[in-house]
């Protein structure tokens, strides 16, 4: 099978009600999440959200503690990992010192036997595919960090997996670095669609490469969707938070009338209305989110603040304002108004930009 056709091809993956646990410790909750054939799905969240709990549920590293796992229509909840055509690449790559970049590469197809003909002709092919023609014969510790990155990925790649699995691959890469990287993972995936699940805690990450992404706190799943959906519908404050820069305002519900809701701003002195998230309780906490960039300032009429700090950010200037009650939000204003620390503003939103979430 030809490696470029062959990685266009992929399989879907499925869990139902999958769960693990250590004892009394819940590291994933029970979770139901279908990841479509050539998707490419991250799993974002901070340490100990169940992200790479769930990924090696999916590699067979791990066997769950309830529920099922299957790949396309085959269930896989109990057979091992070498039994399940995965493909992963691990944080810290994992590579052979001791091989040329060749010989890593065509490990997992020697393990599986495959003729020594077909080895060299898959191997080419995955270096390719990876821009890593004619680097076959050097040694590893020759590659800049990037480099190895794309060795361990042809190294998946080279086995013709059905799903590809990554565990923050590109975290030991600078930031500069990281980005090009970023931008080269996505073009492969969209050349070459494969069925991908891509474990991070970086959000810029998961915006650029993602077809969904699915946000994940202790152990379960709190929202899955497009970087949109995410952006835009946040369903939670914690999602809001992790996603994008937000200012957060604490609240309480007063009314709930249809997709709009009603809360009292302790930090604007007054009610404001806005789009209502899903499970929103008269009489509960809740908290009002805008983004930066959707603050308006001079709005007429408005709400009195003051600057209390400017930040440069070149294109963009970050203003730190201090609102009535005391509290501070962040706006982005484009640079070269003769905008300085203690002078006092008027400050608005559309009413479409706002969101009221739970707590």
């Amino acid at each position: 099978m030809n490696l470029a056709a062959a990685s266009r091809s992929g399989l879907s993956l499925r869990f139902e009600g999958a769960a693990k646990n250590y004892g009394d410790v819940a590291a994933l909750k029970p979770t139901d999440l279908t990841v479509s054939a050539s998707e490419f799905l991250t799993l974002l969240g901070p340490s100990g959200s169940g992200k790479t709990t769930l990924l090696n549920l999916a590699a067979g590293y791990l066997e769950p503690s309830a529920g099922r796992i299957f790949i396309g229509e085959r269930e896989v909840t109990h057979v091992p990992a070498r039994r399940r055509n995965i493909g992963m690449v691990f944080q810290n790559y994992a590579l052979f010192p001791h091989m040329s970049v060749g010989e890593n590469v065509a490990y997992g197809l020697k393990v599986r036997r495959v003729e020594r003909a077909e080895v060299a002709r898959r191997v080419e092919a995955a270096l390719r595919l990876v821009q890593l023609d004619g680097f076959g014969h050097r040694a590893i510790q020759q590659l800049s960090g990037g480099q190895q990155q794309r060795v361990a990925l042809a190294r998946a790649l080279v086995i013709e997996p059905d799903v590809l699995l990554m565990d923050e691959p590109l975290g030991a890469l600078d930031k500069q670095l990281r980005r090009s990287v970023q931008l080269e993972l996505r073009r492969l995936h969209e050349e070459h669609q494969r069925t991908t699940i891509y474990v991070t805690h970086d959000q810029e990450e998961a915006l650029v490469l993602s077809d969904r992404i699915a946000v994940m706190r202790d152990g379960r799943i709190e929202q899955l969707g497009t970087a949109s959906d995410l952006y835009d519908r946040p369903v939670n404050a914690f999602v809001a938070g992790f996603i994008g820069e937000s200012n957060l305002l604490p609240a309480r519900v007063t009314a709930i009338e249809g997709d709009r809701a009603q809360a009292d701003v302790d930090a604007l002195c007054h009610s404001v209305t806005a789009a209502a998230a899903p499970g929103l309780q008269a009489g509960k906490e809740a908290a009002l989110l805008i983004r930066p960039e959707h603050v308006l300032l001079g709005a007429a009429p408005g709400i009195a603040a003051e600057i209390v700090e400017l930040v440069y950010l070149g294109e963009l200037t970050a203003l730190n304002l201090r609102l009535p009650g005391g509290a501070t939000l962040w706006a982005r204003q484009i640079t070269g108004h003769d905008l300085r620390r203690g002078t006092q503003v008027s400050i608005g939103w559309r009413h479409d930009n706002a969101r009221i979430v739970p707590a």
